[in-house]
């Protein structure tokens, strides 16, 4: 199993409320318009699930499967070819800020890690630039 590691976010917010909002994907529905459109379509989410449409790639369906409060919201990738695991991780950085960063662990073998891991990291690193700019 190979992990994945975004960069540390800086979030302008305590980790409660950060925590508070990642936990339900529901509150996922704010972020549709920030989505590339050419990239990602067909997006719905309830307060366990997520899903979209990636062009390349089909459905994806994302649901919690563990929350940590205030520290962590761990999801897995339902129906996928590449077994997909998710933590969103979120520190307090004083009193009124926080830091999160988003780890991914997937079984890629090696045949497929070439052509999947650079757009694999890439996508990491744009959910967790993303969810930074979330108003929490």
């Amino acid at each position: 199993m190979s992990q994945y590691e975004s960069s540390v976010k800086n979030i302008p917010y305590p980790q409660e409320r950060v925590y508070a909002k990642l936990e339900d994907l529901s509150n996922l529905e704010a972020l549709k318009e920030k989505l590339p459109e050419d990239k990602v379509k067909d997006f719905s989410c309830s307060r366990d699930e997520a899903t979209v449409n990636v062009p390349s790639f089909g459905n994806l369906t994302i649901r919690v499967v563990e929350r940590e409060a205030p520290k962590c919201v761990k999801l897995e990738a339902v129906n996928s070819p590449l077994p997909l695991t998710l933590w969103i991780q979120v520190i307090p950085d004083g009193e009124e800020a926080s830091k999160m960063r988003v780890v991914a662990k997937a079984e890629i073998n090696f045949m497929l890690r070439a052509m999947i891991e650079k757009p694999l990291k890439e996508g990491l690193e744009k959910i967790a630039e993303t969810l930074s700019l979330v108003a929490y």
